[in-house]
């Protein structure tokens, strides 16, 4: 519906006719040309000029038209189709095409009058007409919660879910927050009876074991109508295709609705991500075996690092150092004394050394095997250190000792030391701790180390380094100016009820000293070690050149193979200046892979592992929740309804007053001088009045 509004008084209308009027009057009435002519020719002409120039007034007043579009929505009536695994249990093909074809005529008899939106959801939600009834996970929060985005601010008719209830991803859908305004219809599927069965509902562990150690696995059994049945309770390692038997235990199953929690012990070998199955066996008349058996996967790290203690002889901050490094598990202490050493130093990673060399035993083998293969180290000096021979060793630091003198020194941290951070507690209670024994003399840092710790005299605060931390050659050395560290460990406790401040300051200055930096100028990485069988599996790889900058130039590929020896072969897409890969979905099981590029004519490789574990939430619970789906039916305003009844739920969406079609107006204006068909209305009208002038001899 069109309409013409003006943005001046309607008063003025009557002028534009006035004006129209007057001006034909003035121009007609009077004009002896048009006397010898017909009487119906002055008129006609007059008529002309009144309508060309009334029209041309009324459009100097800025008419608007006013265009009223309507536009007729449909109610959207969406269905949601849950295609988790649990829904087909027990499904034959004739049964599930059969359930499709009922679907599908539900959605034909509602088209005419509704705007039908189909979607598939479980482990996504996707819109999609998909009954293959593959996915891991049933997630019926995430499916309303999808619907609610879309639709809101729509005309959103009703919903219909079909699901068996079960969920094990999200939230309970009866808790969700949002608020669908539409009536939710159910559709039950699946099997309410209790059947017999049993599960390995849980299996609790460590994702990460250090290699060589003992943990724990958990696994909760459940069964259901199996009261007086008996199972075996296995755990095997998988090795490729074979199975490996670890441990096993009966399993007597004293009533219907039994629970019981079993602990394991396994040992972490070898290193890797290694693959074990829990396996329960099967009772007489089970109605599914499926979930007897689930697979976990451990990441064994062989990342512990060796640690020697070597000492000139016994002394109780030896004790100290090992306690608080052995509150880290990547670290294997060893100590050991410089008389009678039997452990071969070149097998460490690190080597902490106490009070040597000293002034009866130079350790002169053990440190040049430390020199020649770039053993991290760090040196505790004390009254029993040979300080000539320290400074021959290390460039960080020198000293100049005044005899046989110490100072007792406090510490105070340095804070513009950035090789790492220390906690405020640290730096705030670090300069109550009782006083060490340092050297007396002369210091000096002739070198490129940082002093992480200066000493206090007194109230008296020096630039004499008492623990200085550095570079030298291919290593990182560091230097304690001072014994009695043991006093701090016990002070630490006395005051806190526990060792934190001084475990943080061992370990972190450890850390650094023995963390080995990766010189490898191509290597890739994933987030993690185990994926699910769902995800998609991200590599990223980085190539440097000989100056260590980030390049991207020449391709890089990836070779990635499972345990039966197929290989998956890709080829790396650049993204900035390093490279990323979406590898895709894999089948559960091992992997290795061997990312490959060549620089300069050099080939360079990078090799790894993972593992992708199977997802096992659809097989836990095997026995529908209707009761949810009435519920969540209630909650909405809708309906539970079974797959034989599913016809209805046409005729029950029908019957709602307010499932009904929303019209939608919308004014649109715009200047009437705009519109086209004016200008030739007004040149034809002009031109007619010319061309009969001019013929009668009007001008």
């Amino acid at each position: 519906m069109d309409n013409i509004t003006f943005q001046y008084p309607s008063w003025y209308i009557l002028l534009c006719i006035l004006l129209g009027l007057s001006y034909a009057a003035f121009l007609y009435y009077r004009d002896k040309n048009f006397r010898e002519q017909s009487p119906v020719l002055n008129w006609a002409l007059g008529g002309v000029r009144f309508l060309s120039v009334t029209m041309i007034a009324l459009l100097l007043l800025s008419p608007l038209l006013k265009h009223i579009v309507r536009d007729v929505k449909k109610p959207v009536v969406a269905i949601a189709q849950d295609v988790s695994e649990s829904v087909a249990e027990g499904w034959s093909e004739e049964q599930r095409r059969a359930y499709q074809e009922s679907l599908e005529q539900l959605a034909g008899q509602l088209e005419g009058d509704y705007e039908v939106r189909q979607y598939a959801f479980g482990s996504s939600v996707r819109e999609e007409t998909n009954f293959t009834f593959g996915d891991k996970l049933s997630n019926l929060s995430d499916a309303l919660s999808t619907i609610y985005d879309l639709y809101s601010d729509q005309n959103l008719g009703a919903v219909i879910l079909a699901s068996d209830g079960i969920y094990n991803d999200g939230s309970n859908p009866l808790y969700i927050s949002t608020q669908l305004g539409a009536p939710v219809f159910t559709i039950a599927l699946g099997d309410t009876t209790p059947q017999r069965d049993l599960v390995a509902k849980r299996v609790f562990h460590n994702r990460i074991a250090y290699l060589g150690d003992k943990f724990s696995v958990q696994v909760d059994i459940a069964a259901e109508n199996a009261s007086g049945s008996t199972s075996q309770l296995r755990v095997y390692k998988v090795e490729g295709s074979q199975l490996r038997l670890l441990q096993q235990a009966p399993v007597n199953i004293n009533s219907n609705d039994f629970f019981e929690t079993r602990e394991l012990i396994l040992e972490a070998s070898p290193a890797g991500v290694q693959r074990y199955r829990v396996v329960l066996s099967e009772v007489p008349g089970e109605a599914s075996t499926a979930n007897n058996t689930k697979d976990i996967f451990v990441d064994v790290l062989d990342a512990r690092q060796k640690i020697l203690i070597l000492a000139n002889s016994p002394h109780p901050d030896i004790t100290a150092f090992r306690q608080a490094l052995s509150s880290n598990k990547n670290y294997e202490i060893t100590v050991a004394y410089i008389d009678g050493l039997k452990e071969n130093v070149a097998a460490f990673d690190f080597v902490l050394l106490h009070q040597l060399p000293s002034r009866v035993n130079d350790a002169a083998g053990v440190l040049n095997v430390i020199s020649q293969r770039n053993i991290p180290h760090m040196f505790i000096v004390g009254s029993q250190s040979n300080l000539g021979r320290l400074n021959q060793l290390q460039s960080l630091t020198a000293l100049r000792a005044g005899g046989d003198n110490t100072n007792e020194v406090q510490a105070r941290v340095d804070n513009t030391f950035g090789f790492f951070k220390l906690s405020e507690r640290l730096t705030d209670n670090i300069t109550t701790f009782p006083p060490l024994l340092a050297p007396f003399g002369e210091y000096s840092l002739p070198g490129n180390g940082q002093v992480l710790l200066f000493q206090r005299i007194g109230k008296v605060d020096t630039r004499y380094p008492l623990l200085v931390l550095g570079q030298q050659g291919q290593s990182k050395v560091g230097i304690l100016f001072g014994e009695g560290a043991w006093k701090w460990r016990l002070f630490d406790y006395l005051q806190n009820q526990n060792h934190d401040i001084f475990n943080e300051l061992v370990t972190k200055t450890v850390q650094y000293l023995s963390l080995k930096e990766d010189k490898r100028r191509f290597r890739a990485s994933l987030s993690k070690n185990i994926f699910n069988e769902n995800e998609n599996i991200y590599i990223d790889a980085e190539l440097y050149n000989e100056s260590f900058e980030l390049i991207n130039e020449p391709d890089a590929r990836l070779s990635i193979t499972d345990s039966e020896g197929k290989e998956y072969n890709f080829t790396f897409n650049r993204v900035g200046d390093a490279y990323r890969l979406n590898a895709g979905i894999l089948p559960v099981g091992n992997y290795t892979l061997q990312a490959s590029t060549n620089y300069n004519g050099e080939n360079l490789t990078y090799t790894g592992q993972f593992s992708v574990q199977p997802i096992q939430l659809e097989s836990y619970e095997t026995t529908a929740d209707h009761g949810l789906l009435r519920l969540l039916s209630e909650k909405y305003g809708g309906q539970l309804v079974y797959p034989g009844e599913m016809a209805s739920v046409a005729e029950m969406i029908r019957q709602r007053e307010t499932v009904k079609p929303v019209i939608y107006e919308t004014a649109r204006t715009q200047p009437v001088i705009n519109l086209k068909w004016l200008f030739f209305a007004l040149l034809t009208l002009l031109t007619v009045e010319w061309f009969f002038r001019r013929y009668f001899g009007g001008y």
